[in-house]
């Protein structure tokens, strides 16, 4: 059979430019803007951030079910969003809890203010009350707030609830009739929060404040009344809501188009991860990285010479192709996803271990080079390949445990480790393999002290043919 390692040879040159150019910083040879979105995404252990355990207080006579609980992690997902935080983590953990990491978020207060509050939006007939705003009152759509705790700065805010001997509004509309909502000005300046209703609400609104004209309508927000205003004109499909601080109105209105969350939630811990130690963390994961690095190469290069050398090649094409993956994918890199990363280099070097032992035997039993290299491959194969599978079967299951119990930590070791196993089978089997091919065919370099053991008689010095 002839080999034609040249065509794998150009096909794995390709791959090293493609990856190295995704590894070059965004701006450079990028014409046209295509890497503008391929960066590594550094996680809350990296980059610093805010790390958020929220959990379901439901009223009594609600129950929290996997359906609800992930409701409220969607809803909480959305609100997120509004906040502009670059790779958050939002996953559900157990039964009754959400896990929220928002990586370089600024204001961790206000940050948790967002995504805990309940946001009930309601629109009420006071019943001719002028009611002034802060008042807690009781309505018929929705539950009241439960309190929130901030675990870390250990204070408690007060419950918005109403007292059961007071009156009970008409709720006409609620945030649940919303269809979207947006910050505006109004007519004097003031930035205000606009919204607008779906068709069968707006209709409903509609009949309510053609019918009470001249009198006062309430906004009222988690049982709180933030506005109270004289009905001038019917209102059909759009309205504006007056009263929060124009510092507030950008929380309010991401969370009017987030929802209401499915369950009221307390915040049970909160903690700050600060930059500088995610920076301390990630050197010392580099310099640990390096120095076992270093290790491998020594060790492959004197043990086996020559295939210790393109074993080394063929790891530095494995390390480009796995850092082009996490940028283009994207993965995010976390303190867990780096281990994976090193544990999966020491898998791939396992592999080439297997291979050149292997070659060695084959030659000790009087086989020629190039069928020695063919057979070496062969031979090890079954054993590199279900080792592998073996622990990309495990990743999958880490990673799924992972997701079930909200634990990142384990899902990014996993999801690093599967990929740098994925791509270490490759580098091993084909890119090692054609290297191989290539140089040791060379008469000048089947030698003993190069191959590092005693060739039979007929090969020293001898230039072997692909097709022997």
């Amino acid at each position: 059979m002839r080999y034609r390692p040249g065509l794998t040879l150009s096909i794995i040159a390709a791959i090293i430019l493609l990856a190295g150019w995704l590894n070059l910083p965004s701006h450079v040879a990028d014409p046209f803007g295509w890497k503008d979105n391929v960066y590594y995404h550094q996680g809350l252990d990296l980059q610093g951030g805010l790390q958020v355990v929220l959990e379901a207080r439901p009223p009594e006579g609600q129950e929290v079910t996997d359906e609800v609980l992930a409701g409220t992690r969607d809803t909480v997902e959305r609100r997120v969003s509004g906040l502009g935080v670059s790779e958050p983590l939002i996953q559900t953990r157990g039964s009754d809890q959400i896990i929220v990491e928002l990586p370089g978020v600024g204001d961790p207060e206000s940050a948790v203010q967002v995504i805990a509050q309940t946001a009930l939006l309601e629109i009420i007939d006071p019943q001719g009350e002028f009611l002034p705003e802060g008042t807690i009152v009781n309505t018929t759509a929705g539950m009241a707030e439960d309190h929130i705790i901030d675990a870390e700065l250990d204070e408690e805010s007060p419950a918005q609830v109403p007292g059961e001997d007071d009156p009970v509004y008409q709720t006409i509309v609620t945030g649940a009739d919303l269809s979207d909502a947006y910050p505006q000005q109004d007519e004097v300046g003031r930035l205000v929060v606009g919204f607008e209703l779906e068709a069968g609400a707006a209709d409903e609104f509609h009949q309510f404040t053609s019918a009470n004209l001249q009198q006062p309508m309430s906004v009222v927000l988690d049982k709180r009344v933030i506005s109270t205003a004289t009905i001038q004109s019917p209102i059909r499909d759009r309205g504006q809501i007056t009263g929060p601080p124009r510092e507030e109105v950008h929380n309010l209105v991401a969370q009017l188009q987030a929802g209401s969350l499915a369950v009221p939630l307390e915040v049970v811990q909160s903690r700050t991860v600060g930059p500088t130690l995610g920076q301390e963390s990630i050197d010392a994961s580099l310099e640990a990285g390096a120095v076992g690095l270093a290790l491998v190469v020594l060790f492959m290069i004197l043990y086996y010479r020559l295939p210790g050398v393109l074993s080394v090649i063929a790891l530095g094409v494995y390390g480009l192709i796995i850092l082009a993956l996490f940028r283009s994918i994207p993965v995010v890199l976390t303190l867990a996803g780096l281990a994976g990363v090193i544990l999966s280099i020491g898998m791939a070097v396992d592999a080439n271990i297997l291979i050149f032992s292997r070659l060695r035997e084959e030659l000790r039993l009087g086989q020629r080079l190039t069928k020695s290299i063919e057979n070496g491959f062969d031979r090890a194969w079954p054993s590199i390949r279900d080792s592998n599978i073996a622990t990309m079967i495990t990743c999958v299951i880490l990673y799924w445990f992972g997701e079930y119990v909200g634990a990142s930590i384990i899902q990014g070791f996993a999801l690093t480790l599967f990929i740098g196993v994925a791509v270490s089978m490759f580098t091993a089997i084909t890119v090692t393999r054609t290297f191989l091919r290539i140089v040791l065919t060379s008469p000048r370099f089947v030698t003993e002290w190069w191959l590092g053991m005693e060739l039979p008689k007929e090969e020293e010095g001898r230039a072997v043919s692909a097709d022997d």
